[in-house]
């Protein structure tokens, strides 16, 4: 499988789908007691028929609510499950036979998840990790002090995991999934439960070490400022089903069915009394102390609002803005969701399989 530069995709999903039996009875002592001698089940595909390719080094958000299917969809593409039907190949190899080939190449960073051993210091489970990937000691030291450096670690590496925060947990946890440095990188909510700062610091550290590497990132997030700051293409998944694969700046001119348009009125009317407005479209926000106000109005009648506003009124500043991304996934999801509640992961899908 190549793209249309004749350059194979690092990763390259065709049809891929995943069902699971899930044990269904309903509530009450006899039917606890029928579903021990009959336990009845149905069939509930978590991911659905999910076509998409990844070139190189690409950075790409993979975005759904719990439940959409993103998860389910790391693990058949790091080996951790084997899928139903589809095909599903990343840096050429099948990821279900997981070979040492491919182990060595990427790494599945899970925010909820452990890999360090708990009592003790950083730096000993690193030195395990190195003794499994076999990685030269001179080659492993400088890919440690490097992303020591990159994730601000310092003394943290040398104190027992239970005793660091969990923003420290989780850079050190990132340090050690990215010391064999693998050129393609799953990465499963890694900002989850972390304060704005911690944050920050590992959205930073993506963007470098892809910057760096040359590596190629899936990254699923409900951090929008995650995906903002990393992510020029994103995929939306819902109940399994692809919805978009695009560019993130289109994906407002796509799905946002309205604009915000921030008027500020000169000529001494700021302060003077709050204007009424209602007249050009929906009032959503009032700043008193600027005479700012917020209007939300149709994609399509922006420009003839902004028109009549700038006829109409002694306008001193006029912004248009898209919605935040925020509303725009979840206008994606309430427009183009399908309606077939046997389509949802089950809840017990994430712990179907280990972390790795």
């Amino acid at each position: 499988m190549t793209t249309s530069s004749g350059v194979a995709p690092a990763v390259h999903v065709a049809g891929l789908r995943k069902t699971f039996e899930v044990p269904v009875r309903d509530a009450g002592l006899r039917a606890a007691a029928k579903s021990v001698v009959r336990r009845e089940t149905r069939e509930v595909a978590a991911v659905d028929g999910v076509s998409f390719d990844v070139p190189a080094g690409e950075v790409v958000g993979f975005l759904g609510p719990n439940g959409a299917g993103k998860t389910t969809t790391l693990k058949m593409l790091s080996g951790l499950l084997y899928p139903t039907s589809g095909e599903a190949l990343v840096l050429g190899h099948v990821p279900s036979k997981r070979e040492s080939a491919f182990l060595r190449r990427i790494t599945m960073v899970m925010g909820n998840r452990n890999q360090l051993q708990w009592d003790l210091p950083a730096l000993d489970s690193y030195e395990l990790i190195r003794a499994i990937y076999r990685l030269p000691r001179d080659e492993f030291r400088r890919t440690r002090d490097e992303l020591i450096e990159l994730l601000d670690l310092g003394p943290l590496v040398t104190k027992p995991v239970r005793q660091l925060s969990l923003g420290e947990r989780m850079k050190a946890e990132t340090c050690g999934a990215l010391l064999h440095r693998p050129a393609v990188l799953f990465l499963d909510e890694p900002t989850i439960g972390l304060d704005v700062t911690a944050q920050k610091r590992i959205r930073s550290f993506v963007a470098e070490y892809n910057a760096r590497t040359g590596a190629t990132v899936l990254l699923t997030s409900h951090y929008m400022a995650d995906v903002q700051a990393l992510c020029k293409r994103v995929i939306v998944i819902h109940h399994g089903r692809i919805l978009y694969d695009g560019a993130l700046a289109a994906l407002g001119e796509r799905f946002a069915a309205t604009k915000t348009i921030e008027v500020t009125l000169g000529d001494g009317q700021a302060g003077g009394g709050r204007p009424d407005l209602s007249g050009y479209g929906e009032v959503i926000g009032y700043d008193p102390d600027e005479g700012r106000t917020r209007l939300r109005v149709p994609r399509a009648d922006a420009p003839r609002v902004t028109t009549r506003l700038l006829q109409d009124l002694p306008i001193a500043d006029l912004t248009i803005e898209d919605p935040p991304i925020e509303d725009v996934i979840e206008q994606v999801f309430t427009s183009e969701a399908p309606s077939d509640p046997s389509s949802e992961e089950p809840a017990d899908a994430r712990s179907r399989a280990p972390a790795g």
